[in-house]
């Protein structure tokens, strides 16, 4: 009797999976087996596409004369041995011949279609394939889709946009960063890695990074009274004297000049004026939103916020399917909305917001449904599940928070306005006109339930959140205290993980309304799914690190953009527009061909560019001064600073620039050899789990005379872990001096 075999993502989907199909199952390891059906799974990406020493010999060599790569049919190999081993199990599968029908559970989206199509081309199979699409991991949610398989040939667009973005990806990465490594080898340790997404978004924290050291602080003045009314007893309030438009003087004097001039004396409220505003609850959640939230109120990077909402997605069955860019929910899913409210209801903390909303006759569903924006899947939801098992997600404190986000949001969206009222008070004391304003919200609607954190005032706002007496038009007041205060101005701030999703999303215009960022979606750096591993990426290869919720871009990967300038790689716009294309492929209405051959001739140029534009690029090394050893001049290398040199050998003193996962700077170097240690601590360290952490440093020496920078912290000098890491990898320094380190880059140079 024939049978159809299912491939799934991965082994706990492929279980899902089996818990909804007739029969019983044997465990065969790499697949499980029924009397109908056939389950096996890929683990990720078990195929990709080929490195290019696999087109030929000759490109085993990295040759600025080879290039561009562009291979006419590209090659597929299999990942790695652990991928070997499942893919043989797969292969074995789909070469049965009582397997007659083939079933794509891939992930329902651009990369799940990537997986199986790499998959099953390499596979060499023929055999028919139908598309199991799933938007959430429930039963009932598996036994409708497998009620309504599709033909593979519905998504041949889809499969033709996930090719499109990894060939692109590949012939300008692969094209890219052999041109730039070539020209610059003598200047950086390793490869320069560049890429269609990762550069652009290295550019837009490369170019804040260089406001932030360009930042010359100036100074300025503040004053700030406190006031009390005259009649019916004092009523006290704050304001803050504005000169004009700005409250910011640029003198000590002139703002001596009025606190003498008010001190003591009495005024009037010149201007009280009351506005109603309504704010309208936030759209539902999509992935990008959701990371964001997550590193703004718990400090969550992105990949974790991801890890949780797929956990949440495949082992708890509690939210749908995260990795979406959709923030509407389609019109067939409106009956189920109640059903979902009532199953959250069980729970006390969503109690009341769940029977608000079972109570309204009329859902308003302006802002929830919208079938127009919805393609691969909708917002992410709770889950229409007979249950959540709500003591295994408080088990797991970010799944929980992550749970808490999305229901409280899928709750907020059926709840009314919150209603404020603002107060702006203008009080005039000898000419002088002091500004206060005040909030008061007067109808919690959908705060009530989300209870989203208020925005944090800056230095200017005039004096704004203060609980406000009731104060009258034209009432007098005296001054009860009044001082000025001398502030600097403060640098533009670093892109945390949250506000870089947001930068990627509209490829690097600051938009905050969420219409407006629906409206750019299509064209911006990445994708939901892709934005996080861009990040880690980023991380991974040493151009950033993450300072607390900062991320700090390192000297290489400044000076990596520096020396692009305005190439087209770093531009966010044009890989903006490139998205915006695949999307377009993903409905059929880009050519893939046109798309692809715009790739190549933007490779070709840039192979071109980079040649001529670094060919004779030399970055200086710098000189830190003498060795606090021997007194010989202390000079940069590749992996080291050291006072070795071909001349004249010095005294084998050095410090690595290696050290638990991070490159130290040559600021930090200088200061350890000045001073022998760090004041400050130094951000950017990784345990081996990955976690970061931060610490001071010292110079000390060992056993052997040898100099070595160790962590100079009290949980360091006793032995244990640091804070926040579950261990510190920490590299045998001691193990190689200088003249070794130095050595080896004369040879590779």
């Amino acid at each position: 009797m024939p049978k159809t075999l299912v491939i799934a993502e991965k082994p706990s989907v492929g279980k899902d999976i089996v818990r909804v199909l007739p029969g019983a199952f044997t465990n065969h390891k790499e697949y499980l087996e029924g009397p109908d059906h056939v389950v096996t799974w890929a683990v990720g990406h078990l195929v990709q596409l080929a490195d290019p020493d696999e087109y030929g010999e000759k490109y085993k060599k990295w040759r600025m004369a080879d290039l561009p790569i562009v291979p006419e049919q590209f090659k597929l190999v299999v990942r790695d041995e652990r991928s070997k081993k499942q893919m043989t199990a797969v292969t074995r599968q789909l070469g049965r011949d009582d397997v007659d029908t083939v079933v794509n559970a891939c992930d329902a989206g651009r990369e799940g279609e990537l997986i199986f199509a790499y998959l099953y081309e390499k596979s060499g199979s023929h055999k028919p394939v139908q598309r199991l699409w799933l938007n959430s991991m429930t039963k009932r949610a598996i036994e409708a889709a497998f009620g309504e398989l599709r033909p593979s040939a519905e998504f041949a667009t889809l499969e033709a946009a996930a090719r499109s973005r990894s060939e692109a990806d590949w012939i300008v990465g692969m094209n890219a960063t052999r041109a730039a490594t070539i020209r610059l080898r003598s200047s950086f340790d390793g490869a320069v890695s560049l890429g269609r997404v990762q550069t652009p978004t290295l550019a837009i924290l490369a170019r804040r990074e260089e406001e932030i050291r360009a930042f010359q602080p100036e100074p300025y003045w503040l004053v700030d009274a406190q006031f009390d009314t005259v009649a019916d007893g004092p009523r006290g309030y704050e304001g803050r004297y504005h000169p004009g438009a700005n409250p910011r003087m640029k003198t000590a004097e002139q703002a001596r000049a009025v606190v003498a001039a008010c001190e003591g004396q009495s005024g009037a409220i010149t201007k009280l004026e009351k506005t109603e505003r309504r704010e309208r609850a936030p759209l539902l959640y999509d992935l990008t939103s959701l990371q964001r939230d997550a590193n703004r109120r718990f400090g969550f990077s992105a990949r974790r916020t991801l890890g949780a909402a797929q956990r949440l997605y495949e082992e708890h069955k509690a939210l749908t399917y995260p990795r979406t860019s959709s923030r509407f929910i389609t019109g067939d899913m409106i009956p189920e909305i109640k059903p979902i409210a009532r199953l959250l209801g069980g729970q006390s903390e969503y109690a009341a917001a769940s029977t608000y909303v079972l109570g309204l006759d009329v859902l308003p569903l302006g802002r929830v449904v919208n079938d127009a924006k919805v393609t691969d899947h909708h917002a992410i939801i709770p889950t229409n599940a007979e249950r959540h098992p709500v003591d295994k997600i408080k088990g797991n404190e970010d799944d929980r928070r992550v749970y808490d986000m999305v229901v409280r949001r899928f709750l907020a969206v059926f709840h009314p306005e919150a209603v404020f009222e603002n107060t702006r008070i203008e009080t005039t004391v000898a000419e002088h006109i002091f500004r206060t304003r005040g909030r008061v919200m007067l109808v919690p609607g959908w705060r009530g339930v989300e209870q989203p954190e208020e925005e944090r005032a800056d230095d200017d706002d005039e004096t704004v959140g203060q609980q406000l007496p009731k104060l009258v038009q034209d009432e007098d007041v005296t001054v009860r205290e009044i001082a000025s205060a001398e502030k600097v101005t403060k640098p533009p701030r670093r892109y945390t993980e949250g506000s870089l999703l947001g930068a990627m999303e509209t490829a690097g215009k600051l938009v905050d309304e969420d219409e407006l960022r629906e409206a750019m979606k299509d064209s911006g750096i990445g994708t939901p799914a892709t934005r996080a591993a861009i990040i880690e990426r980023l991380l991974q290869v040493g151009y950033i690190e993450r300072d607390g919720r900062a991320l700090v871009v390192t000297e290489k990967g400044l000076n990596v953009v520096r020396l692009l300038g305005e190439h087209p790689l770093t531009s966010p716009g044009l890989t903006g527009d490139w998205e915006h294309r695949l999307a377009k492929i993903e409905t059929g209405t880009e050519s893939r061909e046109a798309f692809m051959g715009d790739i190549v001739k933007f490779a070709e140029s840039t192979v071109g560019e980079l040649d001529a534009k670094l060919k004779d690029v030399r970055i200086p090394r710098a000189n830190l001064g003498p060795c606090p050893v021997c007194g010989r001049d202390i000079n940069e290398n590749r992996k080291g600073y050291s006072c070795w040199s071909r001349e004249d050998p010095g005294c084998s003193f050095v410090i690595w620039k290696s050290k638990a996962g991070k490159q130290l700077p040559i600021a930090v170097a200088k200061e350890l050899i000045k001073t022998g240690r760090t004041e400050r601590a130094v951000t950017g360290f990784k345990g081996r789990s990955g976690k970061s952490f931060r610490a001071r440093l010292a110079l000390m020496q060992n056993e052997e005379g040898k100099w070595r920078v160790e962590f100079d912290e009290p949980w360091a000098k006793e032995g244990a872990k640091p804070p926040d890491a579950e261990e510190v990898a920490v590299p045998a320094e001691g193990s190689t001096d200088g003249a070794d380190a130095a050595a080896e880059e004369s040879a590779a140079a």
